[in-house]
């Protein structure tokens, strides 16, 4: 069974992959990652919140929800230069996209010129573009992309079985109606979910399931590790296994061969062991900088120290983003 084929993968077969020993499917991991990319440079990719707090939304996981206490401060949309200067910074860090998040549950119309500008902004800077804005319309989709944004973000969060204990307020049929209408805008799609949020190991496998059957697989694939934030539902969440995690990233590879696959929110909890563990499962991007959206991240030259003491480096410019079309 070759791992890059491109004809669906059965839930059975994905399952089967999962309970592998783990140095078996960190070899094929492996294996499918050096035939599609440089194993020795991870991708960098910046976060910024450009709008924060007072999300009607009810993740049971997100910090941002105006139905949980949680102590953030709400702001109000950033203006256009704040968030170049933003990009400046990334950009000097050494990241290749600057992402940025805007708590709400979709953006108005109104918003779209703004939002069309930042990414202008961002673009001049010599940074790929990525929004995440909660659930699009197809008419605002196109205007995104007539601005020149590279990724539309829109992340399934887990398996369409587990869904409605993590948010109750949209369907996952409406998340994956944004994707369509991102794909069809001309749009690359940035869609990954989350480990950690109680779901089991069959939820992981099919929340994997319905990415690897998306129409194109998403050029990028965020993988969080749970932050638990008090005052959420989930601020006492048991630590997920550290090898699920793996696992996940690993299988992840092997059903997206030519995604790029990010190790994304949770890595300042984890160890710098556990980290290049997961690199070596065939994560090949991360979150880079100090600051997430409304969390911390691993110091920039903490991340400089680990990828010198592993041997890599960072995707330098101009970025080769995956060209995976319809």
């Amino acid at each position: 069974m070759s791992e890059t084929r491109q004809t669906p993968w059965t839930r059975e077969q994905i399952q089967a992959l999962f309970e592998l020993p783990l140095p078996e499917l960190l070899h094929r991991a492996q294996t499918v990652h050096r035939e599609n990319f440089d194993p020795g440079t991870v991708q960098a990719s910046s976060l910024v919140s450009i709008k924060t707090g007072a999300c009607g939304e009810d993740c049971v996981y997100c910090a941002q929800s105006a139905r949980y206490d949680t102590g953030l401060e709400r702001e109000a949309l950033l203006d256009v230069e704040t968030v170049r200067a933003a990009a400046r910074h990334a950009r000097d860090a050494g990241a290749t996209r600057l992402c940025m998040g805007a708590a709400w549950r979709g953006p108005k119309d109104r918003d779209m010129e703004h939002l069309a500008q930042m990414v202008a902004a961002v673009k001049a800077e010599g940074l790929e573009t990525c929004l995440s804005a909660g659930l699009l319309q197809s008419h605002q989709a196109e205007r995104l992309a007539e601005a020149g944004l590279d990724y539309f973000n829109h992340n399934l969060d887990t398996s369409p079985s587990y869904y409605e204990q993590i948010v109750t307020t949209r369907t996952y049929e409406q998340r994956l109606e944004t994707l369509e209408r991102v794909r069809d805008a001309g749009l690359r799609v940035c869609c990954g979910g989350i480990v950690g949020l109680g779901e089991s190991r069959a939820d992981r496998v099919e929340m994997l399931e319905v990415l690897a059957a998306q129409p194109v697989h998403p050029q990028s694939v965020p993988l969080n590790q749970l932050i638990p934030i008090p005052g959420t539902p989930l601020a006492d969440a048991e630590p997920v296994d550290p090898f699920e995690m793996v696992r996940t990233i690993a299988v992840a590879r092997i059903l997206m061969p030519q995604s790029y696959v990010r190790l994304a929110a949770g890595r300042e909890q984890m160890s710098d062991e556990l980290q290049a563990l997961c690199l070596a499962a065939g994560a090949n991007s991360i979150f880079y900088g100090e600051q997430l959206l409304t969390t911390g991240n691993p110091a920039v030259v903490a991340d400089q120290q680990l990828l010198s003491r592993l041997g890599m480096r960072l995707e330098e410019r101009p970025h080769a983003c995956a060209e995976l079309e319809p």
